[in-house]
């Protein structure tokens, strides 16, 4: 009875209304019924996928099992948020906070590197969680391996300076060496010139933008949403997640908070999961 439950729940999963002779995946597909035998060891994955998931959950203290993100449904083009806009700024990389999308999902981002905890690293492979890093030089240079097994698991390692200065004080020349140096040392440690670029707290001018597209940046995103050990910060009025939000953390452990990094992923997923929302990889959406 329970398999034959599950059975059911597989085709929800797989198909939202039927078309024709065979159903319509909820991408648009064609999918042809599977046979009995097939649906039922589909709905067997499912249920082992799901303990696997609650049991990497409960191992790392969490009450629930975080949500699996969806593919994209389909890739938005991505624009400037208004307001953020550069003068004369046509065909330069973008800065935004939000992803265009309707799928219920958001995306965590890490800066600088300063706190380097292996711990950190189990309990998001363990849980599968995607996430992004980006990385200043003069916070990762004491041990690059770490970021070497952080991008053998999957993750993105971005640039943010080498030196994570105030990039509007410096001169476009500056800027350039700032962004375009970080690129080579990233090219050199990690084997990848990224083309995500976070400007150092956010702070950007026209300039920072020009410098960065010269170093083969596309994209410069920031964040809706801040969250630390102990508490969330907001940048919308109504303090709320909201589809394709961009969630900004640090690197950072006990020595600089009240808590560990491990500690500050279970706050981040109590929220999102508590909220009905997944985590999806940023760059599956760009």
């Amino acid at each position: 009875m329970a398999r034959a439950a599950l059975a059911v729940l597989a085709v929800t999963a797989l198909a939202s209304g039927c078309s024709g002779d065979g159903v319509q995946g909820a991408y648009g597909q064609q999918l042809q019924a599977p046979p009995a035998r097939a649906l039922d060891g589909y709905a067997d994955r499912l249920h082992s996928s799901y303990n696997q998931r609650v049991a990497a959950a409960t191992r790392w203290g969490l009450a629930k099992a975080p949500l699996v993100a969806p593919p994209p449904a389909k890739k938005s083009a991505i624009t400037f948020r208004k307001g953020f806009e550069v003068q004369g700024g046509a065909g330069l990389p973008p800065v935004f906070t939000t992803v265009p999308t309707t799928d219920k999902v958001v995306f965590l981002t890490i800066d600088d590197g300063a706190d380097k905890d292996p711990a950190f690293l189990r309990m998001m492979s363990d849980l599968k969680i995607p996430y992004t890093a980006f990385l200043s030089e003069d916070l990762i240079d004491d041990d690059y391996d770490y970021f070497r097994r952080m991008r053998d698991l999957g993750v993105t390692l971005n640039n943010q300076t080498l030196h994570h200065p105030y990039l509007p004080g410096l001169s476009y020349e500056e800027q350039r060496n700032e962004i375009c140096g970080m690129q080579d040392l990233m090219q050199k440690q990690f084997g990848t010139r990224p083309t995500v670029f976070r400007p150092p707290h956010g702070n950007y001018n026209k300039d920072t933008l020009r410098a960065a597209k010269s170093c083969g940046i596309k994209y410069a995103p920031i964040w809706n949403e801040e969250v630390y050990v102990d508490h969330w910060e907001y940048r919308e009025w109504d303090r709320s997640l909201h589809p394709g939000d961009i969630v900004l953390s640090h690197f950072r452990g006990a020595s600089d908070w009240n808590g560990t990094m491990p500690d500050l992923a279970r706050r981040f997923l109590k929220k999102v999961t508590d909220d009905g929302y997944a985590v999806a990889r940023l760059e599956d959406y760009l």
